[in-house]
Formats: C-alpha cells, structure tokens, sequence
C-alpha cells in the first residue's frame, strides 16, 4: 500500500476520493500539461484516470502515487512506478503554478529518492523531462541527475531521459528526513 510521507514542507498523500477536484484541476492546467509534455485531456478521462488510481493503482499495488501538500493545501502530483523507456523506476512530479519557484521540486524529488532508496530498493532513478523545460532541467542538473538520451515522439517532441543514483537506504528511522506514517493524512 502506499504509505503517507512527509518532508520538511511536504505531505504525500494517497489520494482519497475527496482529492479529485484537485487532481483535475492540476492536470487540466495549460501550464502544468504543457512543461508535462502531455496535451491537456478532456475532464471526463481525467477523472476516469484518478478513479482508476483508486479502484485499480492502490488496490493491485501497480505503483506509488500520492497528492503533494503543503500546509494543508493541495500542491501537486507525485508517483514512483516502473518506466516504459527503460528497465529501472520513474519519478514524477507536478507541481501547482503557485508553487513553482519555492524550491518544493526538489523536495519531492528528494522525497521520493529516499523512499525509493528505502522502501523499494531502488539504485537509480530516471525522470523525464521535455527539452524546452529549461527550470525542470536546471533543477535536475541541480539534484546530480545526468542525461541519458533523447527521446522523439511521434510529433518529433523531444525529451530528455535524465538519471540520478539513488541515496544510499536509511537504516535509522526518521535518520533521512523522511517520515512515513500507517493513518491519518491532515489534507
């Protein structure tokens, strides 16, 4: 199951069936979509998609997928699953236009670093980030990841395969900043 995280100013949150407005929202965002590299999807199919996190992600145990909060605000998307790309996990964030710029991106990067570190044993991880998204690549030079490749969509789109090491696993609880919990998220 996917456990409730938390970071300095971070709560990762499985999403609960009250958290859909917000999911739909993020993901219906012209400037959220557009750094994604995603078009922006009909209303309709993003709520079949959030259902489907609950009624067939979490359930089955597919992947890691949480809300971002931050001060009991919603503030983002975040998940940890296996990349079609490559053999190795993906990590993926989006982040809420008013939180851009705050240094959270990194946070949750870190976050699910440490959580994949240590909970799914994982050395490295890749994210994927489009090549005209100058801050989501200057964080990842920031963070030590490194470009693997480029990768050309069928619309000639290119984005770039970026990889990090994963920190070495915590053995002392809370020794990572990283705090995991069984109950309650406060969103």
């Amino acid at each position: 199951m996917t456990p409730v995280l938390r970071t300095e100013r971070l709560d990762f949150l499985p999403y609960r069936p009250e958290h859909e407005d917000h999911f739909v929202a993020l993901l219906r965002d012209a400037e959220v979509c557009r750094w994604m590299g995603q078009d922006l999807v009909p209303e309709p199919q993003l709520r079949e998609v959030f259902r489907a996190i609950l009624t067939d992600v979490y359930p089955r145990h597919r992947f890691d997928v949480w809300g971002l909060w931050t001060d009991g605000a919603y503030a983002g998307h975040a998940e940890v699953k296996p990349t079609g790309n490559v053999d190795g996990h993906e990590l993926i964030t989006a982040l809420a236009p008013a939180y851009w710029g705050k240094g959270l991106g990194g946070e949750a990067v870190h976050g699910l670093l440490r959580y994949g570190a240590d909970t799914l044993g994982l050395s490295e991880a890749y994210g994927m980030v489009g090549a005209e998204n100058t801050a989501s690549l200057a964080l990842c030079r920031r963070l030590g990841f490194r470009h693997v490749k480029d990768v050309v969509g069928d619309d000639g789109a290119v984005t770039k395969m970026m990889v990090i090491q994963s920190p070495a696993p915590s053995r002392a609880a809370g020794a990572d900043g990283l705090a995991r919990e069984g109950d309650g998220p406060r969103a």
